[in-house]
């Protein structure tokens, strides 16, 4: 099982952060995705995210506003990303100087690629999570 992790400070609330992140209906279609749906709601919904002539179907797995931390799966065996097995995990902490720290934790199993590849595609989207929670609450 291979492990990626991503940690970074953001200038911005945790709370604004966090609504940013744990918005798991939230993704907006653009650049590299094509359609995006859910299906449900709360611990257990389903959203499908169009990329790359593929489908990516995650399931929010946990969700815990209080420790803002939740954890999601990918359920598709035919997911066009380089993994099979998929779990990752998101949480938000406050730091004390009115910024907090993202730390976004992955594991997987590399599915036809090298495991660097695989994990520099994960770290990839990790980090472009991260980028557009800054954005969304540094302006």
């Amino acid at each position: 099982m291979t492990t990626v992790k991503v940690q970074e400070s953001i200038q911005g609330k945790a709370a604004d952060v966090w609504a940013a992140l744990s918005d798991f209906g939230g993704i907006k279609v653009g650049g590299p995705i094509t359609s995006f749906e859910t299906e449900g709601d709360g611990v257990g919904m389903v959203r499908t995210i169009g990329m790359g002539g593929g489908r990516v179907v995650e399931r929010l797995d946990r969700h815990d506003a209080g420790a803002m931390t939740f954890a999601y799966s990918i359920i598709n065996d035919d997911c066009p990303l380089p993994v099979s097995n998929y779990a990752a995990t998101v949480e938000v902490k406050a730091q004390g100087d009115g910024s907090c720290q993202v730390t976004w934790t992955g594991r997987f199993e590399p599915k036809d690629v090298s495991e660097a590849d695989a994990s520099k595609v994960v770290e990839g989207i990790y980090r472009g999570g991260i980028a557009g929670a800054r954005k969304a609450v540094e302006g």
